[in-house]
């Protein structure tokens, strides 16, 4: 894909990207068997999914011999860091803060969460991230 700003994927294109990013290439059937595990889709359903994500753009495919092999176009970190903006502007206004105080007042972060967050304030603030 040209630009992971703009991405935004479904839950579908997820669940296939997911599967990919941990071990690729795959197979089409593969992917149908990794999927109907996971997510007990059927096989149409994992094949509709992969046709409309190659027609995104964000799945490579090659055809080795009978088979076709899939491959994911999208890095994982760049989807994620694509997606968390967007998560952060639609509900958050963009704003960490606001987020973070979300969590803290319903108590969803545990002493050891609260601990990580420390340690990822103090290196961004030394600028080692």
């Amino acid at each position: 894909m040209d630009s992971m700003d703009n991405i935004n994927l479904t839950n579908s294109e997820w669940y296939v990207l997911d599967c990919l990013w941990e071990k690729s290439p795959l197979t089409v059937m593969e992917l149908v068997a990794a999927l109907k595990n996971r997510m007990g889709w059927a096989k149409s359903t994992t094949i509709t999914t992969l046709r409309r994500m190659e027609d995104k753009g964000l799945l490579l495919c090659s055809v080795q011999g009978r088979a076709k092999h899939y491959a994911p176009a999208v890095q994982k970190d760049q989807a994620v860091r694509g997606e968390t903006r967007s998560f952060l502007n639609k509900v958050y206004r963009g704003s960490v803060g606001l987020m973070v105080s979300a969590l803290a007042e319903d108590k969803a972060l545990s002493r050891a969460e609260i601990d990580e967050l420390y340690e990822i304030l103090r290196k961004a603030e030394e600028g080692e991230l």
